[in-house]
């Protein structure tokens, strides 16, 4: 796992811009990812970013890298909590509703499509992505989008924008440190 890598899925996240971004990635050597994975959070604990292994098999891992903070402000949404508490989520607590997606994403038979939510999806989108199974979506992009499309093309391209400037400046010998931006509580 290199800091590419972690650059090319979660620059948005990075950036602050949404509050998390997944990536998986093969492995065959669960050490030495918990190894990496503790060094981002060395680095990038104090710039409020915070990277968890959510899933592991044994020889893949998905990584979770979020913003703890912009993460609770959408967790203490009325429509957040409305749509995980069917789901079994504890929502006093960021933290603990991390623990349940671990536990949803572990012990169940269908992928917890709910994920979206930890990832900034528009509620409604996430939602209806749920209700309908996947199908009948206005427009297919990060996430399959049910409402606003407009706003949802122009939220795509700021994120790829973001992707593509992030890469570019690592390219150029910028740190995974001095790229992250430092938000504010």
């Amino acid at each position: 796992m290199s800091e590419e890598l972690l650059i090319r899925h979660c620059s948005p996240t990075l950036a602050a811009l949404k509050p998390g971004n997944l990536f998986s990635c093969n492995t065959n050597d669960m050490d030495s990812v918990q190894q990496i994975v503790e060094a981002w959070n060395l680095l990038l604990n104090d710039k409020g970013v915070q990277v968890e292994v959510l899933y592991k098999t044994a020889n893949r891992v998905l990584i979770y890298v979020y913003r703890p903070a912009l993460l609770e402000r959408i967790l203490g949404k009325r429509e957040a909590k409305a749509l995980l508490v069917g789901y079994g989520y504890p929502l006093d607590m960021e933290g603990e509703s991390i623990t349940h997606l671990k536990y949803r994403l572990e012990d169940e038979k269908h992928f917890p499509h709910e994920i979206g939510v930890f990832l900034g999806y528009p509620i409604d989108d996430v939602r209806l992505f749920i209700e309908n199974q996947g199908c009948n979506g206005k427009y297919d992009g990060i996430w399959k989008v049910y409402g606003n499309e407009q706003k949802a093309k122009q939220r795509f391209a700021q994120y790829k924008k973001c992707t593509e400037v992030f890469l570019q400046m690592y390219a150029k010998g910028k740190t995974l440190d001095t790229l992250t931006v430092r938000k504010a509580s």
